[in-house]
């Protein structure tokens, strides 16, 4: 999920008989930023929050500036649209290497690296959990001749797991061989066509647009613009740069390449090597740097940005919420995520002073998931809520497994009340479901705008559009900070149900099932069946006697200088 999906239009460039990586095609061209917008007053399905500050809070004082917690993959503390943003801890002194508030971590400015190591290096890339769950396993189960009779209930819950990371490994290693084997002409040419461009436009970045009005002026540099114009347009990443788009396409091809080689060989320890804490301890928790930026902050930068880059500061592009700061907990390096990362994640942001969480990644396999479990309880009790991302796979997720979830357990229907999984919607009615959204009448709440979502990236000035669920989640989070910051005694409990009884409910409009043709109501494909939307949510909170009894540590000073519409 981590991995941001301009990837799905390639197999446009690679076979027509490769349908399965082609993304959003139909999205008519929509505004910047049209998750803002109103669909009463602009036509598009966003969330109304423009017309939310322009009438239900104009001349109204924000009651508190709320926390925010991103789960992700880094941010960029030097970008312009953030910096004023980014939560900054008061209780530590930049640099002086002491754990100054003695909350364990040392110099945790902007939050804190659960990917790093003491000297100062951190993870990038990672193994998928289903290769670590197989070969964990494999020595035990993987035998002939094994008697599943003599096996304990925990035993067999292991062996379970044993044959499905077996199976969902070999059937990847097939699919991923494909496209390998079609990408590999284009990576391998892409560095000479980039160049070419690069000399001939006299420029080292540029974007779709600008190479779209490039004249070139021989042979070699018109087959360099076709093949990288050909690149930034079934990707839909115009407005991205050349790095952006070529690092994208290299590491879906990294991934697709590791997804082959799992079938062969065990995972490296990616981040044993590097963190060197004792993993099956989850007591020993006091790991990682302060590096919250490292070298991976595309996902994390675009997400803060979606939450609340600064408004109307003339700058970029507006996030959801203002009166908000941005925590950073780095735990998603490429690949997949660990349980005890995300665990400490949680549990670090709310020790910390979080009100809401973000968490836009996703895994099928949890072998640690009593520890996210405790995470989550922990959370739930001191009335922190989590927003999470359904994930890309345009799958069922009532009936197909995806992890975190808000389901306490494996053999229990115990639920967490502190907990909302996000689909992913477009901008119109033809892409009112995004193409590649995870959905569930029961396991997701609602959907949120996640297709072409306009927001920061790294480079210290840079925008631009991604989408996924992990776009779509961060709109939620943004929506929930904006409840919070007007209405601070609701509970998360209370601003989860805000937010689904005010979902804008399309009338007599169907969406396309996911990976599907079939036309079926959003009561179909999520428990609310519909849209998030900051007007309405706005609007009932006001009605609403908050019920917050715990609350999270305050947010003190830093010391450093349901309603339906028609379609």
């Amino acid at each position: 999920m981590k991995r941001i999906l301009l990837y799905k239009g390639l197999a446009l460039l690679l076979s027509v008989q490769i349908s399965v990586l082609q993304g959003q095609t139909s999205v008519k061209e929509a505004p910047k930023g049209w998750h803002l917008l109103d669909k009463s007053t602009d036509g598009f399905y966003g969330i109304g929050t423009e017309k939310t500050y322009q009438t239900l809070l104009k001349g109204k004082k924000a009651k508190k500036t709320v926390l925010v917690a991103v789960i992700d993959s880094g941010v960029d503390t030097t970008h312009e649209d953030l910096r004023p943003i980014l939560w900054h801890n008061p209780g530590e002194i930049p640099g002086n290497g002491i754990d100054d508030d003695k909350n364990g971590y040392v110099d945790d400015i902007y939050g804190w690296n659960f990917l790093g190591g003491k000297d100062g290096r951190n993870v990038t890339k990672d193994s998928y959990e289903a290769a670590r769950v197989y070969y964990k396993f494999k020595p035990k189960y993987g035998v002939d001749g094994l008697d599943e009779s003599k096996l304990s209930p925990d035993e067999l819950d292991q062996l379970n797991l044993y044959k499905k990371a077996k199976y969902q490994i070999e059937s990847q290693a097939k699919e991923a061989s494909m496209y390998v084997i079609f990408l590999k002409n284009i990576v391998e040419k892409l560095p000479a066509a980039d160049s070419v461009l690069k000399l001939a436009m006299q420029k080292e970045k540029y974007t779709g647009d600008e190479l779209m009005a490039f004249k070139p002026t021989s042979m070699e540099q018109s087959k360099a613009k076709t093949a990288m114009l050909g690149l930034f347009q079934q990707t839909q990443q115009m407005e991205n740069s050349n790095k952006e788009l070529i690092d994208g396409v290299m590491e879906f091809y990294d991934g697709e390449t590791a997804k082959m080689d799992a079938s062969v060989k065990a995972p490296e320890d990616y981040r044993g090597e590097i963190v060197k804490d004792n993993y099956d301890d989850f007591n020993d928790r006091f790991y990682g740097n302060n590096d919250v930026m490292a070298s991976t902050p595309m996902h994390g930068t675009h997400v803060t940005g979606i939450i609340a880059a600064a408004r109307n500061n003339g700058k970029g592009m507006d996030g959801v919420a203002d009166n908000v700061r941005v925590m950073m907990v780095r735990a998603v390096p490429d690949g997949d995520e660990h349980d005890k990362d995300i665990a400490n994640a949680i549990r670090y942001a709310v020790d910390n002073g979080a009100w809401v969480i973000n968490m836009s990644f996703g895994k099928s396999f949890s072998p640690e998931k009593k520890w996210v479990d405790e995470a989550v309880k922990y959370a739930e009790s001191k009335g922190v809520l989590l927003v999470h991302a359904a994930g890309n796979d345009h799958k069922n997720v009532d009936t197909e497994e995806n992890y975190p979830n808000n389901k306490y357990g494996n053999r229990t229907s115990d639920r967490a009340s502190n907990w909302v999984t996000v689909g992913a919607s477009g901008p119109d009615k033809e892409t009112l479901v995004a193409d590649f959204s995870n959905y569930g009448k029961t396991d997701v709440d609602l959907f949120s705008p996640g297709v072409k979502i306009y927001s920061t990236l790294p480079g210290g000035d840079a925008y631009g559009n991604q989408q996924g669920t992990s776009m779509a989640s961060p709109v939620v989070a943004g929506v929930a900070a904006l409840i919070l910051s007007y209405y601070p005694d609701l509970s998360a409990r209370q601003v989860k149900m805000v937010m689904e009884k005010s979902a804008q409910v399309p009338m007599g409009i169907k969406a396309v099932k996911p990976g599907s043709e079939e036309e079926v109501p959003l009561s179909d494909l999520s428990r609310t069946g519909g849209i998030v939307n900051a007007f309405e949510a706005i609007k009932l909170a006001g009605t609403i006697k908050g019920e917050r009894t715990t609350a999270p540590a305050p947010l003190p000073k830093s010391s450093l200088k349901k309603k339906i519409t028609k379609g």
